[in-house]
């Protein structure tokens, strides 16, 4: 498995709009942060977490041109607004989208004018929409099938959903991890997790609950992503524990 992170930033992106703070102004490629997101090679299998504001700049810049499946974390604009930017990958088939109940509902609500009748021309992406709360399976066009499987978690009040494949798990946007999901994590090998900044938040980690919950579920190496601009890449990964890392847009980890 390839996991390629195309973005890690927090919702305002890094460089923040009007900020002349110390990350902002860096020149270190690893502190310009696009919205998080990541493509997820499995031999024939291409899978994407998340469709940012940037989709189309990511992938053009890591050079990505495909994907089987889509998995869908919820529903914040950071991590859903930027589905209609799919369009050139649907051209051919439509694209499955994955998540949750209420998420799917939502997807319905917010991007109504892709499943209402229009006229022939008007660029639409093509996609099919699916309600998974369960362990499920995805087919690469080799007809091997994966399973992934959801992983409850919380953001604030929020529910969102992080995803397990194999031996992977992806934790993004959750202050607070059920008992009964560190179960689902069991003998995972490489975990990313929210770690937006050292400062209390009200709906995501702090760099040490991530690492506390990192420590729990026991993976061999834990990626921290959805960083804001407090957290100087550098200088940063000298305090982290063995182990653990931060991420950074264009990392390609392999294992």
């Amino acid at each position: 498995m390839e996991v390629i992170f195309l973005g890690t930033g927090t919702s305002h992106g890094i460089p923040v709009i009007g900020c002349d703070c110390p990350v902002c102004r860096s020149d270190d490629p690893k502190n310009k942060r696009t919205r998080s997101s990541v493509y997820i090679i499995k031999g024939a299998l291409r899978i994407i977490i998340d469709m940012t504001p940037e989709f189309r700049i990511q992938m053009l810049r890591e050079n990505l041109c495909s994907a089987d499946a889509v998995l869908i974390t919820h529903t914040h604009a950071d991590h859903l607004h930027g589905l209609d930017d799919i369009r050139p990958l649907t051209k051919e088939k439509p694209i499955p989208v994955y998540s949750t109940t209420p998420v799917i509902d939502t997807i319905y609500s917010r991007f109504d004018y892709i499943f209402k009748a229009t006229q022939v021309g008007g660029g639409k992406p093509h996609i099919e929409l699916h309600r998974e709360d369960a362990p499920f399976t995805i087919m690469d066009p080799d007809g091997i099938s994966t399973t992934v499987i959801p992983i409850p978690m919380k953001h604030g009040q929020m529910d969102t959903t992080g995803y397990r494949i194999d031996d992977f798990a992806y934790l993004t946007d959750c202050n607070y991890v059920p008992e009964s999901s560190f179960q689902l994590l069991k003998g995972i090998k490489v975990a990313v997790i929210d770690g937006l900044r050292f400062r209390k938040h009200t709906t995501h980690f702090t760099i040490e609950e991530a690492i506390e919950t990192a420590r729990k579920i026991k993976a061999e190496t834990t990626y921290l992503i959805h960083m804001c601009h407090d957290i100087d890449h550098d200088k940063v990964s000298e305090q982290l524990p063995d182990g653990i890392k931060l991420s950074y847009d264009g990392l390609r980890i392999n294992f």
